[in-house]
């Protein structure tokens, strides 16, 4: 009997939990310094984040949020970067081909906090949007650093010229 009651929470928890990972968010460790200091200060310490899926691809994207995205270099590794500017913007770039960019449409430039230490849009230049996974909403482990991460882009990162009309705008 006891392994019948089982079974039917299982039957019932399992799809709910896919779900769940799949249409609204889950937890991911963050590794390396791209992101420092706001994830990974300590080199020595890894952070999780709960990354949201839900609203990814429509309003709940905004610069200065932190997501993740497939890698345009490497398919099949996940990174984590900051939105500097969404399409129609034009941004001052750090050693890209071009000292300013304006994004094209259905992309946007990304970048890590830890300038200088960073694989990101000015390596690789604009990111297609379809790419974008997840939005980093809380770091949730180490407990002592839990807690919500703000939605800021540093001054010196400000777009030039913002689009007066955009998709996520």
């Amino acid at each position: 009997m006891a392994f019948r009651r089982f079974a039917k929470s299982l039957l019932y928890a399992l799809p709910l939990g896919i779900t769940f990972l799949d249409c609204v968010g889950y937890v991911a460790r963050v590794d390396g310094i791209s992101m420092q200091p706001v994830l990974n200060p300590d080199a020595e310490e890894r952070d999780y984040v709960f990354l949201l899926r839900w609203g990814i691809h429509n309003s709940a994207v905004e610069r200065g949020d932190i997501i993740s995205l497939i890698s345009p270099k490497d398919p099949a590794q996940k990174i984590i970067k900051r939105v500097v500017g969404m399409q129609g913007d034009v941004v001052s770039t750090l050693g890209y081909k071009h000292e300013i960019v304006r994004v094209p449409d259905g992309h946007c430039w990304v970048e890590g906090d830890h300038t200088g230490h960073s694989l990101d849009s000015n390596t690789f230049g604009p990111v297609a949007i379809g790419l974008m996974s997840a939005r980093a909403v809380a770091i949730v482990w180490p407990p002592e650093r839990w807690r919500i991460l703000k939605n800021e882009l540093p001054g010196r990162r400000r777009p030039i010229q913002v689009a007066k009309t955009s998709y996520y705008n």
